[in-house]
């Protein structure tokens, strides 16, 4: 089981060994401590940045992207999907189901398993593993691919993820299934990991990696309007949140401690276009990624984004509940933590807020910017701009871009109002 390493195979590729207690990863026959990120994107950057490691959720496009990890001397922990178990009618007690979906993850690990990128499979991604015996069919399903792993794939060891530290699921796992190691997505409540750990040793005390980590999502308790949107910090207070998360909750000194992946290593819309984004579309670097290299190389880079602080419309802040007539004339000035450096140039863009959409702020349609709103100069720091006529909520971005492939990134919510 998980507190024994069960499965250690000091002779694989890739297997995870303890040594007076202390857990580690050993790849190709060295220790390997994971350092790296969840994403499938900008991955030259990431290796060249000090990383080693990503993971990815799924199988889509898997070959390209262990072929692109290899070139880039990066190891992928690769997702193998297991539907959500909430409802076990849905594909659990079909039999059907389960078996065709067994078998298309089998011709999945036997095809990839000698890749020299791999380093572990993923089996789900945050399910859910109660107690109760009405799950067993889960359960079952669950362990056949993880056996089946074990048998066709030896080389690799076999792990699962849940959200934060929840200690039933973690019973659970250790009681009912026989994965190598637990990883956690683990963002605002990281603060009670080290604690967590500490506490529940009596039962588990097996090896770990945090497969997800970073800024508070929007999920979390945080800065909220009247009308329920959240306020986001700017890009350079996220840099400065990634490396005071990691240096002070991250349980870097504890024995069973593999590694983390920071998220997301790339650009995606998930509330915002920008609320988890190191990158964007383009590929330039956010300050985040700045820290997050400095976390894993120990030195500072030499270029920086452009140090944006925050947004003021009208002369009010994103926590003010700015509500504002419809079709009128609003301001809107972008306030930087101290002087402007170097050539940089600013967009500014107004899009209308999808909180209220379904799937709520887990939201991934892109939403359509408003068109010309805005009136005259919008490159600057200072803008005019008329508010929509529909009434609803709305967010205004601005983006600022240097000459060494740097952005910076703040925004602002508000509310129009219809007056007749």
């Amino acid at each position: 089981m998980l507190a024994a390493c069960k499965h250690e195979r000091p002779h694989g590729t890739v297997y995870i060994k303890s040594e007076r207690g202390t857990y580690r990863f050993y790849r190709n026959g060295k220790p390997f401590f994971v350092k790296g990120a969840s994403g499938f994107t900008n991955l030259k950057a990431l290796s060249a940045l000090g990383g080693n490691t990503i993971r990815i959720w799924d199988t889509v496009n898997i070959s390209g992207i262990l072929d692109s990890a290899q070139a880039y001397h990066l190891a992928v922990i690769v997702g193998l999907p297991m539907p959500a178990n909430q409802n076990m009618d849905d594909f659990y007690n079909d039999d059907t189901k389960v078996a065709a979906h067994y078998k298309n993850l089998t011709a999945t690990v036997k095809r990839y398993r000698h890749h020299p990128a791999l380093l572990a499979w993923c089996v789900g991604n945050e399910l859910a593993f109660p107690y109760k015996p009405n799950y067993n069919r889960f359960y079952n399903a669950f362990n056949k691919v993880v056996d089946m792993i074990h048998r066709d794939d030896p080389n690799h060891p076999v792990t699962t993820t849940m959200i934060n530290f929840q200690r039933k699921n973690i019973a659970c796992i250790k009681l009912r299934t026989d994965v190598d190691f637990i990883s956690l997505n683990i963002f605002g409540d990281i603060k009670h990991l080290k604690r967590n750990l500490k506490d529940f040793a009596w039962l588990w005390k097996g090896p770990f990696l945090v497969t997800e980590w970073g800024i508070d999502g929007p999920w979390y308790p945080t800065d909220q309007t009247a009308w329920g949107s959240f306020v986001e910090n700017s890009s350079f207070k996220k840099a400065e949140q990634y490396q005071a998360i990691y240096k002070n909750l991250m349980p870097v000194q504890n024995q069973r401690f593999l590694g983390s992946l920071v998220f997301y290593w790339g650009q995606k819309q998930e509330y915002t276009p920008t609320w988890f984004s190191l990158f964007d579309q383009a590929g330039r670097y956010s300050e985040s990624v700045n820290a997050v290299s400095e976390l894993w190389t120990g030195h500072k880079l030499k270029h920086q984004a452009p140090p944006l602080k925050y947004i003021l419309l009208n002369q009010l802040g994103g926590k003010d509940n700015i509500l504002l007539a419809d079709d009128t004339t609003a301001q809107a000035e972008l306030y930087l933590y101290g002087k402007e450096t170097g050539d940089v140039t600013y967009k500014w863009q107004l899009l209308p807020e999808d909180y209220h959409q379904v799937n709520d702020i887990y939201s991934q349609q892109e939403v359509m910017p408003i068109p010309r709103s805005f009136i005259g100069d919008s490159t600057g720091k200072h803008i005019t701009f008329r508010t929509p006529v529909k009434e609803g909520p709305y967010r205004l971005y601005v983006y600022a871009y240097n000459r060494q492939n740097y952005f910076a990134t703040c925004n602002i919510p508000f509310y129009v109002l219809h007056h007749p």
